[in-house]
């Protein structure tokens, strides 16, 4: 897994994240702090969300596709006829 890598804007050491505002889905503060102890700078951090470069595959087909697949295959056939609006 991936961690997102904070730097510090006053000295450019690495600075850890002690809080996360969630505003939005789109939108967070994180409340950060300087590791370096000569510096120990505070500062708020806002994170958004910008574009999709590649789209969900748990999304439109791709869900519909997977919770399919959990069905028993003698009740995938009804719940297909449901969705195309066969019954």
């Amino acid at each position: 897994m991936r961690v997102m890598k904070v730097f510090c804007p006053e000295c450019g050491s690495a600075a850890n994240i002690r809080k996360t505002n969630r505003k939005d889905v789109h939108l967070s503060d994180l409340y950060c702090q300087c590791s370096d102890v000569e510096c120990s700078h505070s500062f708020v951090l806002n994170v958004t969300f910008s574009h999709t470069i590649s789209p969900s595959a748990k999304t439109g087909n791709g869900l519909v596709r997977s919770l399919l697949n959990l069905i028993q295959p003698k009740d995938r056939q009804m719940a297909l006829d449901l969705l195309q609006g066969r019954v």
